[in-house]
């Protein structure tokens, strides 16, 4: 078990590595999370969390390359003073047992790293860090929201922790590193199930798009806010300049399309009417085989009707047949009883 007190001289969080010191630290160029690992975070923390305590556990995975793909997860005991947040207790011997258990089960799966619930880094993640690592040399801290407020972000934010080497001291600090959510086919499969009862099967294909593309363009708008509010806060000297986030700025402009040529202009034009036009004619021929089967239920219910009807007619005509033979037969039965009567006076 490890409890620790996190000196605030070595606490440290910055958003990006721009400095050449740490240019040769091995950092990951990408995080993909696997659903496995939401749906495990998310369960810890309903059963576990009280008055919206975060919660830490370890998570298992590999790494290809530059890339991180983290498979599964498991919960650890953690605790955290309310009062004084660098005093804090991590159950390792559990995690310990727990990993060689599951060892046991899949042993390509390695520890790569752990999360926390969040929802945003604390004082103490360092020292957590730096348990972590005793099990693997360069672990991944990922950041799990289990509840989102934005729907248009991912709920995962993946750092990594350098050191940084500066003239008078050393410290460690939370690197950002992009994360994603991946998923294998089987993976895929497991979630399409579970979200059966959540999808409105009544929606199309081409509804689905649509919303992606109005999504997309949401989350774009978003971002250009955010660029927005960071131009204008270091204009007013809020915040201090940094040249390599304004070269980054400079090539994001420089990718975008020049929207004055005359022929770029005329191809959008024309493929968004082909767009378009294939559009209305998948609507036009919805329309016409809702008609068309509309038509041909109707003409079908007016034949059952007019079968029925039929039907009704002429059992109601031998109803009347059957009524009148026999009331023939009982005037012929009247007729000779009276014959009968009469030859007897």
């Amino acid at each position: 078990r490890e409890v620790g007190r996190a000196p605030p001289s070595i606490l440290s969080f910055g958003p990006a590595i721009a400095n050449n010191k740490m240019a040769s630290f091995d950092v990951p160029e990408r995080v993909v999370v696997h659903p496995l690992v939401l749906l495990s975070a998310v369960d810890h923390f309903t059963r576990v969390s009280r008055n919206n305590k975060r919660v830490v556990g370890v998570l298992l995975g590999e790494r290809t390359g530059n890339q991180v793909d983290i498979l599964n997860s498991y919960a650890v005991p953690f605790e955290e003073d309310k009062k004084n947040p660098h005093i804090w207790f991590l159950d390792h011997n559990y995690h310990e047992n727990m990993f060689s258990m599951f060892k046991k089960v899949n042993a390509r799966e390695k520890v790569i790293g752990w999360y926390s619930t969040g929802p945003k880094i604390k004082p103490a993640d360092i020292e957590i860090n730096d348990v972590i690592r005793r099990y693997t040399p360069q672990p991944v801290f990922c950041i799990i929201d289990v509840n989102p407020k934005d729907d248009l972000e991912i709920p995962t934010q993946a750092y990594v922790a350098v050191p940084d080497i500066s003239d008078t001291k050393t410290q460690q600090n939370f690197v950002h590193v992009p994360s994603e959510i991946g998923a294998l086919e089987a993976e895929e499969v497991g979630v399409e199930h579970l979200l059966r009862d959540i999808r409105d099967t009544t929606v199309s294909t081409l509804s689905d798009h649509v919303m992606q593309k109005v999504n997309s363009l949401k989350g774009l708008k978003k971002r250009l806010d955010t660029l927005g509010e960071y131009l204008k806060k270091v204009i007013a000297g809020k915040l201090p300049l940094n040249h390599q986030i304004l070269y980054n700025l400079q090539d994001i402009f420089n990718l975008c399309p020049n929207l004055q040529v005359k022929e770029l202009v005329t191809a959008l034009k024309i493929n968004t009417n082909d767009n378009m036009l294939v559009i209305y004619v998948a609507s036009l021929i919805r329309s016409i085989i809702a008609l068309h089967n509309l038509i041909n239920n109707k003409l079908k219910n007016k034949d059952l009707e007019k079968s029925k009807r039929l039907k009704e007619e002429s059992q109601t005509k031998l109803v009347k047949d059957a009524a009148k033979e026999e009331s023939k037969d009982e005037k012929s039965e009247s007729s000779e009883k009276q014959k009968k009567d009469s030859g007897k006076n």
